[in-house]
C-alpha cells in the first residue's frame, strides 16, 4: 500500500509501496481516512530532531477499524477511531498516577525486536513514527493508542483532535489550568496555537492575545477567539502585551518551537504568571532567562501532548465541537491527497495554512 516514506532529513518524502503486517494479539489494523500535517513532522524532515530512516511519518489521524487481534476487546471492525501518539502501557508509575501521556514503558505496547516489524519494505523494516505512521493507507496500532468515537463525526475534523487540538486545548485546560477571567497570550497561530486560543476561550479567559508574524494567521486567531492580536514582525510583542494588559498576562503559551518565543512568553508574564512551552524547541538549544525574574514567582513549564488522558479528553473535545464551542471546520485550510504532503510542508513554512488534512478516500 502507498505511504509517504522519510529517507533522511532535508529531503522530500517519497511516495512508495510498503507492507503492513497482520495484527497481533492486542493490535488493530485501521484504514486511514484522514491525516493532518503537523508541524512536529516538519521538525524531523528538516533535521531539527533526529529520526531513523526509512520511516513512515505522520501521527495526527483518524480512520476505520478493519481487523483486530484476538485479545482486542475495546474496538471491532467498522468502528471509527482517532489514533494518538500517547500510547500507554497502563502499568508503569506514570500511567498509574494518572499521567498516561508520560508513560515510561511504551516498549510494552510495541513489537519485540525479534518479531516481524509492523511496517516493512521488500523484507526490510520500516520504522513506525511515534507509534502511529499515519502517512500510509493503513495503520497498525496497539489498542492503547486509539480512542473510539461516534461514527457521525467527520473523520477529517476528528483527525485534528489526534494531535494539534489535544496538544493546544490540553495545554490550556490540563497543563496550565487557565482560570476564568484571566489574561492569556499565545505565541504562534498555527494549528496548535489556534487550538490553545480556543482552549483559552473555552476556559473563560477575558483577554486572549494572539502573537504571530503573518496577518492571515492573526485574522484566523481573531475568528477563533482571540480578543487582541500582535504582529511580531513589526513590533515588540512583550511591550505590546504589557500595554494591552497593564503589566503582563496571567498565562502565556509558546506554540512554535522557538527559543526566542519561549523566552518572550516568560517575559510577557505579570508577577505570579505561568508560561507553558508547547512547541518542540530544537535539540541542543537552551532557553535563557535572568534568574532574578523567578523571585517574582513567574513560572516556566513544559507540556507534553496537552497533559492528556486521551480516552477521556478526546471525546470531551469532540463534544465541544458538536456543541459549537470548539471550531474544527475553520481550522482546516486545505485538503489534499497523500501525494500533496511535501506541498503541505511548504505551505506550512510559508504561513499559508492553519492545517492541511490529507484525505485517503
Amino acid at each position: 500500500m502507498k505511504a509517504a516514506v522519510f529517507n533522511g532529513p532535508k529531503q522530500p518524502l517519497s511516495i512508495e509501496d510498503v507492507e503492513v503486517d497482520k495484527p497481533q494479539d492486542r493490535e488493530v489494523l485501521i484504514r486511514t481516512v484522514a491525516s493532518g500535517v503537523c508541524h512536529s513532522d516538519l521538525h524531523f524532515v528538516d533535521g531539527l530532531y533526529p529520526y531513523m530512516a526509512p520511516a513512515v511519518l505522520g501521527h495526527e489521524a483518524a480512520g476505520i477499524v478493519e481487523e483486530v487481534g484476538r485479545q482486542v476487546s475495546y474496538v471491532k471492525p467498522g468502528d471509527h477511531v482517532i489514533a494518538c501518539l500517547s500510547v500507554y502501557c497502563g502499568m508503569c508509575e506514570q500511567c498509574m498516577s494518572g499521567h498516561p501521556n508520560r508513560c515510561s514503558n511504551k516498549a510494552a505496547t510495541q513489537r519485540n525486536p525479534s518479531d516481524k516489524p509492523r511496517l516493512s519494505q521488500k523484507g526490510k523494516p520500516v520504522y513506525q513514527f511515534l507509534d502511529v505512521s499515519s502517512y500510509c493507507e493503513r495503520m497498525l496500532l496497539h489498542e492503547n493508542g486509539i480512542v473510539k468515537i461516534d461514527s457521525d463525526i467527520p473523520l477529517d475534523r476528528a483527525a485534528l483532535v489526534g494531535c494539534g487540538v489535544t496538544t493546544g486545548v490540553g495545554a490550556v485546560l490540563n497543563t496550565a489550568k487557565v482560570e476564568p477571567g484571566s489574561t492569556v497570550a499565545v505565541f504562534g497561530c498555527g494549528g496548535v496555537g489556534l487550538a490553545a486560543i480556543q482552549g483559552a476561550r473555552i476556559a473563560g479567559a477575558r483577554k486572549i492575545i494572539a502573537v504571530d508574524m503573518f496577518e492571515g494567521k492573526l485574522a484566523m486567531a481573531k475568528r477563533l477567539g482571540a480578543t487582541d492580536s500582535v504582529d511580531a514582525s513589526n513590533s515588540d510583542p512583550i511591550d505590546e502585551i504589557k500595554k494591552l494588559t497593564g503589566g503582563g498576562v496571567d498565562y502565556a503559551f509558546e506554540a512554535i518551537g522557538l527559543k526566542k518565543a519561549a523566552e518572550q512568553a516568560f517575559l510577557a508574564l505579570k508577577p505570579g504568571g505561568t508560561a507553558t512551552v508547547i512547541g518542540m524547541i530544537p535539540v541542543g538549544q537552551k532557553v535563557e532567562l535572568d534568574g532574578y525574574m523567578f523571585l517574582s514567582e513567574r513560572k516556566l513549564q513544559g507540556s507534553n501532548m496537552g497533559s492528556n488522558r486521551f480516552r477521556i479528553d478526546m471525546p470531551r473535545y469532540l463534544d465541544f465541537y458538536l456543541q459549537g464551542r470548539l471550531k474544527l471546520d475553520e481550522m482546516i485550510s486545505r485538503r489534499g491527497k497523500l501525494e500533496d504532503v511535501n506541498d503541505a510542508f511548504r505551505a506550512m513554512k510559508a504561513g499559508e495554512v492553519a492545517r492541511t488534512v490529507l484525505m485517503f478516500q
